[in-house]
């Protein structure tokens, strides 16, 4: 069988412990086999980050920026305890924080639906897809503790000097405050990627914040939506068959948990971070959820949307079986390579990366799964098998779909 071949190549980003050991797996057994694999490679490992003071997760953004669909393996991001075990220079920060923040991205996911992994939601027939903006708010937050009686205002100086007050609080002891911020910029591109990726996949899009309390914080959210929906996207809506919809969160909650799914839920920053974590667990696993982040401007970084799998490392690395979940690192690469495809008009790639979907949905289906998943399943005497035997058994699987 030819290889497929490939264009424009993709980004590459390694990363750390189990899931880097998946990942070398992964192209190993089920894509150099049959693709004639192009990537321009960046190792997002904590010790590569430390000796380029990380330089590398800069360049592997602005190589995305370059090519315009990138492949991220999960990587570390260091405390003080994994600092001092590393020997670290200094506690470097989030790579994926830092590639959101020059992509400009909203990261968007959803649960992988197999039979025999029934949600926890009876209701729940089709996936939901969390989009999270992915700047600001809590994770941007200036914090003060108050060590007693006094008054806390909030100040804006603009650039001539003049300022603005708002009183926080008149404090009669101890307390805490708390400033946030965002900016318009950054919620018009999360506005405009949700809006974009509802058409692309032809979902339904809900966006939900709390504007009644937050009259000029979340309302301003609002606001923004609605102005951009009404002028750019509202008819392509409605050419498309498909709705956009704005409640408050606490509502959007309570509607989730009685809705069938099959729509994008986009919330802000905290918002998505937590029903995310909400959503997958209700799903399956977070092994099971694919993870997606869109720029405005049309770059796409696709990854797994769990960790590093510590523990499940250290095992390997004392010589002991794992039975790790690949599933959704091998979606990430499927994702990338769909993408790829699309953009180029390389229909063999969007193909492949299709059946390699499949076949990984199959073999579970057939009762063939990592440990995870047989604690889970609704499928009787499931077979448990280990990292790379569960890897093998897709490739079977997937060497069978492409024969025929």
């Amino acid at each position: 069988m030819d290889k497929i071949q490939m264009t424009t190549p993709l980004v590459e980003m390694d990363g750390d412990e189990m899931t880097r050991i998946l990942w070398k797996m992964i192209k190993e057994e089920l894509l150099l086999p049959f693709i004639d694999l192009k990537t321009e490679y960046y190792d997002l490992g904590l010790e590569e980050r430390n000796r380029t003071n990380d330089q590398v997760t800069v360049d592997s953004a602005n190589a995305t920026k370059k090519y315009g669909v990138a492949v991220k393996c999960a990587t570390i991001t260091p405390n003080a305890a994994r600092v001092e075990e590393y020997n670290l220079k200094e506690m470097w920060k989030s790579p994926n924080g830092t590639i959101r923040a020059m992509l400009d991205g909203t990261v968007f996911r959803a649960p992988i639906v197999v039979k025999g992994i029934e949600p926890n939601v009876k209701t729940w027939i089709r996936p939901i897809t969390i989009a999270r903006h992915a700047y600001g708010d809590v994770y941007k937050a200036t914090e003060m503790k108050i060590p007693g009686a006094g008054k806390a205002e909030l100040v804006y100086t603009a650039e001539d000097g003049t300022e603005v007050r708002e009183l926080i609080h008149e404090f009669t002891g101890a307390g805490i405050i708390q400033g946030q911020h965002n900016v318009s910029a950054s919620i018009e591109s999360f506005a405009h990627s949700c809006f974009r990726y509802a058409l692309d996949t032809k979902q339904d899009l809900w966006f939900a914040t709390k504007d009644t309390i937050s009259k000029k914080y979340d309302h301003t959210f609002k606001d923004i939506f609605q102005e951009i929906f009404d002028r750019d996207y509202k008819e392509a809506f409605e050419q498309a068959g498909i709705t956009y919809f704005y409640t408050l969160i606490d509502d959007a909650v309570a509607r989730v948990m009685k809705s069938e799914g099959g729509f994008i839920w986009a919330c802000k920053n905290y918002d998505g971070d937590v029903m995310s974590d909400m959503i997958s667990s209700a799903f399956g696993s977070l092994a099971m959820m694919t993870s997606v982040l869109v720029s405005p401007q049309g770059y796409y970084e696709y990854e797994a949307a769990h960790g590093t799998v510590q523990r499940h490392y250290y095992k390997h690395l004392n010589g002991e079986e794992t039975s790790t979940n690949s599933v959704a690192t091998i979606f990430a690469w499927t994702g990338a390579l769909r993408k790829r495809g699309e953009l180029d008009e390389n229909q063999k790639l969007v193909q492949f990366a299709d059946a390699l979907e499949a076949a990984c949905i199959h073999t579970i289906e057939s009762g063939r799964m990592t440990k995870d998943l047989a604690l889970i399943t609704s499928i009787q005497d499931p077979v448990v098998l280990n990292s790379e035997g569960f890897i093998k058994e897709i490739r079977k699987e997937l060497e069978a779909s492409l024969q025929s």
